[in-house]
């Protein structure tokens, strides 16, 4: 699509329902096992009219995982350090459990780009990810000798609260097949914030 001329209003619907579609395809087959021809059908767009829009299945995904990562990470650059440590790190939690309820496609979609070894976004972890963690596990660190909160490892604080929190995004079949009627995410939240309660009293 020409860069030099702002797009129409059906180019914008036609590059939302694209990515749309993308997002629906990706999150169910991962990169390798998606086509064009898959995310074409899903859009209600002929094959040559998506690659007006994009030229590859490698555009299409790189334009999801951008808009994906600056989401994601959102709620970490929340984290205030002038906030109540506790409520800080309950209200990242809670976040992060809202996204994987509100945005389950996205996670998957995450997962399974880092399953392959994030070969479209290793730059950006390495890079964005690692000097936002950087900024926020010193928070967390100065929380932690400051004795407001317990002394833990930062950066592996971080990655439990995304595993758990994730989890029930990534692996949903498996939940509700063990949970069965039950609503994971009403027990997930006050099980989550009573263990991290007590895992970072001082």
């Amino acid at each position: 699509m020409s860069k030099d001329r702002a797009p129409t209003r059906i180019q914008k619907k036609n590059r939302a329902a694209i990515l749309e579609a993308a997002l629906n395809v990706f999150s169910a087959y991962g990169f390798r096992g998606a086509t064009v021809d898959q995310i074409a059908a899903e859009a209600g767009l002929s094959k040559p009219n998506l690659l007006y829009y994009f030229p590859s299945k490698e555009a299409i995904h790189t334009a999801l995982l951008s808009g994906l990562l600056e989401i994601w990470l959102a709620p970490l650059h929340d984290l205030d350090a002038d906030g109540d440590p506790l409520e800080e790190i309950r209200a990242y939690i809670h976040r992060k459990l809202q996204m994987s309820r509100e945005l389950p496609r996205e996670s998957r979609l995450f997962a399974n780009e880092l399953v392959q070894g994030a070969p479209r976004i290793h730059d950006a972890l390495s890079n964005d990810l690692k000097t936002l963690m950087d900024e926020k596990t010193a928070i967390l660190t100065a929380w932690m000798e400051q004795d407001k909160i317990a002394r833990l490892h930062p950066y592996h604080l971080i990655f439990s609260i995304w595993a758990l929190t994730q989890h029930y995004a990534d692996f949903d079949v498996q939940v509700r097949a063990i949970l069965g009627d039950e609503d994971p995410y009403e027990g997930a939240e006050p099980f989550i914030d009573t263990l991290y309660r007590k895992l970072l009293a001082p």
